[in-house]
Order: structure tokens, then C-alpha cells, then sequence
């Protein structure tokens, strides 16, 4: 158990990022067509493909998943992890080609300092280049923190980044998640060190600070971070179970829970929260609706535990008045 989302069989991850630009790409690799799909809560979002995922769309399996900073912009690492992807034989076969399927998300991770001259149109964006790094070094170990597409992402009071955990579940089978943390509001409670998700937190995985003595009426007032479009979280959950197209809608939003669990506010209308949910079938179907719901608490608990982890492993950007990371303010 490597407490990651790689811990689901048949799944590999590939981070890339542009130092200069504080921005980054997270590639999820399937090592066979995978079942999979998708649900919005957000009021924000900025997506490519994922109209396909709904269940009663013709394509039955993807490739891969995308997670990317960059806004709008961003929506090219998918390009590039395709690139990569065909060049491996991958993709769906139409007319004698094969299209990698790989749909994807964005954040938005224009206000953190970087360099986003591309963003003025005077030179191309990093994102192709980025996706298809991604996908080349994708493997079951990968970074967290500031890294992949959390590299530039913040909170309103802290860094923010990229988060992993992983669980096996009541009926024997693993659920894992990936998330980007960029949200609107906090995952920490006021202004302590505590995190939103502490109850779900195993073996101090981020930072083992538990809850507070008490939450006060000022650590319950809602902050928020710049402004209209400047938020989004995005997410894959995984099991190595056997779902439908229709089953895995239904792991997706069951996981939003677990961001309404870590982030206050979640999925406002200034975020695009998304989770991807990913059925790769190496260990059976779910013998009823009731193993169904185990493994939908499962992918909850776990989601609010990879946010956690993302901001209690990132590091501040270099850049003035960068947000300070969670261990700059409350140390290991």
C-alpha cells in the first residue's frame, strides 16, 4: 500500500510542470480501456470530453484522464497526452486510426505569479508539451504537494497542490483518489492548523493535528479567494471493481461528499468541482447496492483525505506575496 491512488490496480500517474510559469499537468493512465465517469457540482467548470462519460453516450471506455492548471488554456495537455498515447498503440479504433479518449479538467492558476506570458498570446502555452511529459512518466509512485496540476493551485489562505490517498474498502476491493486542490475557500479550520477532513484522517498522513478543542462562530465564517473563475478542484476517484458506465456516475457524485467534508465552501458557483470516477474490473462487480455504497463512502472518505494531503505536502511558490504552504505556518 503506497497510500496512493496508484494502489488500484492498473492505474498510473505522470506529473509535469513549468517552473517559470507556476503551473503543472497530471496524467492518469489506465493500462486498459476503463470504465469511467464524471460529475459536476461546480458552478464554474472547464472541461474537454467529458460529455462522453454519461452513461447513455455511445463510448464505452477511456484511455486516460487529464487533471491541468492554466484555465482555458490548459484545456491543450490533452493534445499532448493523446501524442503520447498513439504513439503507443492506444486509443479508439474508428476507420483504420485509433483516438486515444482523454478527457480532462482545468483549474485556474493564472494569479499566482508566474510567468503566464504565453496567456498574452506572445508565445505558446506549456500545456501540449506538459501532457504529454505527463503521460511519458506516468508510474505507480508521483509526487504531492506542489506538483503535477496542484503546482500552482491555492487556497484563499494557504498553498494549495496535489493530493493522493487510497483504501480498501468493506468488500474487499480498493478505491483510490487523485485531487488538485484550488479552491475558493479553506481546508483548514480558521486560522489554526486543524484540516476540515481530520476525522478521516490514517496514521498521520497529513500532519495529525486532529480537531481543534473547540470551532468557534469566526472559524465558521466563509473566506474567499480572488474572484469569479480564479477556483476549481478537480479530482478522479478509482476502484479496481467491476462498474457500469452508470455505476461509476454514481462513485463520482457520492465522492463530491468527500470534498464537501475537506473544503468550506465546496462546489459554488465560482468553482468547477468535477470528479472523474474509474472502474478498472480487475476484482468483480459489487455483489449489490449495498457493496455499491461501500465503496461510494469509500471514495468519499478518501477524497477528503487527499485534500489534506495536498495542502499539508505543498511548498510556497518563490514568487512575492506567494501563499505560504501549511508547513510554513504550523511547521511538521
Amino acid at each position: 500500500m503506497r497510500n496512493l491512488l496508484t494502489d488500484v490496480r492498473g492505474v498510473s500517474v505522470g506529473n509535469a510542470h513549468d517552473t517559470a510559469a507556476a503551473t503543472g499537468v497530471t496524467a492518469i493512465l489506465f493500462d486498459r480501456p476503463t470504465t469511467a465517469s464524471a460529475a459536476v457540482l461546480g458552478g464554474g467548470p472547464g472541461t474537454r470530453d467529458t460529455a462522453l462519460l454519461e452513461p447513455e453516450m455511445t463510448v464505452e471506455h477511456i484511455d486516460a484522464i487529464v487533471l491541468s492548471g492554466g484555465s482555458a488554456w490548459g484545456l491543450s495537455a490533452a493534445d499532448g497526452a493523446m501524442s503520447w498515447l498513439a504513439s503507443q498503440g492506444r486509443g479508439f479504433p474508428v476507420a483504420g486510426h485509433r483516438i486515444p479518449i482523454v478527457p480532462q479538467a482545468i483549474l485556474f492558476d493564472l494569479a499566482n505569479g508566474g510567468d503566464k506570458s504565453w496567456a498574452a498570446g506572445t508565445r505558446e502555452s506549456p500545456y501540449r508539451r506538459l501532457g504529454a511529459e505527463a503521460a511519458a512518466t506516468a508510474a505507480t509512485e508521483f509526487a504531492l504537494g506542489t506538483a503535477g496540476a496542484g503546482f500552482g493551485a491555492t487556497t484563499v489562505n494557504l498553498k494549495g497542490g496535489l493530493g493522493s490517498a487510497s483504501a480498501r474498502a468493506a468488500t474487499g476491493q480498493m478505491v483510490g483518489a487523485v485531487v488538485a486542490v484550488n479552491a475558493v475557500g479553506s481546508a483548514t479550520i480558521g486560522d489554526g492548523p486543524h484540516f476540515w477532513a481530520a476525522p478521516y484522517e490514517q496514521d498521520g498522513e497529513s500532519g495529525g493535528r486532529g480537531w481543534p478543542e473547540k470551532i468557534s462562530p469566526d472559524d465558521l465564517a466563509l473566506r474567499f479567494k480572488g474572484g469569479t473563475g480564479q477556483n476549481t478542484t478537480i479530482a478522479l476517484v478509482a476502484t479496481d471493481a467491476v462498474l457500469t458506465k452508470a455505476q461509476a456516475k454514481r462513485l463520482a457524485l457520492a465522492a463530491h461528499d468527500g470534498l464537501g467534508r475537506a473544503l468550506r465552501p465546496a462546489h459554488a458557483p465560482l468553482d468547477g468541482d468535477i470528479v472523474f470516477a474509474a472502474a478498472t474490473g480487475y476484482s468483480g462487480a459489487p455483489s449489490d447496492a449495498f457493496a455499491l455504497t461501500e465503496l461510494c463512502a469509500t471514495a468519499a472518505d478518501v477524497l477528503a483525505r487527499a485534500v489534506a494531503r495536498g495542502i499539508h505536502a505543498a511548498t510556497a511558490l518563490p514568487f512575492a506575496r506567494a501563499l505560504p504552504s501549511w508547513r510554513d505556518r504550523f511547521g511538521d
